[in-house]
């Protein structure tokens, strides 16, 4: 059901034709980058969090990882995910599925800087088969995001330089 709540929410924005329905499970950044096709950096994994009662979720490359200082600088609490068996009921989407697209009303979606060094990322499509291809730009644009934040670290040893 989500994959098609997300087909219809990019096609009201003109980018349905950026989906692509794989036929083997990208329900990890290193599954979605075999069947896409790219590296494992430009997958854009989309975390969901809970900053007190209030879910929040943060797009960032394959590549990055939470860093706990810079994600309490931003939302003034440690991360805290929200637990598996909760992902759906809070977000509409189911682990390995999460997308910055067509979720409940009221939950901010913020992208890490990481992402910005790239032409092109691939966030989910609503399901663990589905994968979007958008530039961050169409990405910010189409999520409706709150803004991009700087909560990540590990990808700039990567040898990385950020896009402007």
């Amino acid at each position: 059901m989500s994959a098609e709540k997300v087909r219809a929410y990019l096609e009201e924005r003109g980018l349905a034709d950026r989906i692509t329905k794989h036929k083997e499970t990208i329900d990890t950044v290193e599954h979605a980058a075999q069947q896409i096709g790219c590296s494992e950096a430009e997958i854009a994994k989309t975390l969901s969090f809970l900053v007190g009662e209030q879910p929040v979720i943060v797009v960032m490359a394959g590549d990055a990882r939470v860093n706990s200082s810079k994600f309490k600088a931003q939302f003034h609490q440690k991360p805290h995910m929200i637990p598996r068996d909760d992902v759906e009921r809070i977000t509409g989407d189911l682990p390995g599925g999460v997308c910055p697209f067509a979720i409940p009303e009221g939950i901010p979606i913020w992208l890490d800087v990481s992402l910005k060094r790239f032409a092109c990322v691939h966030p989910a499509g609503g399901d663990e088969f589905t994968s979007v291809k958008l530039t961050p730009d169409e990405l910010e644009k189409a999520s409706g995001a709150a803004g991009w934040c700087d909560v990540c670290k590990g990808w700039q040893e990567a040898g990385f330089s950020q896009r402007n």
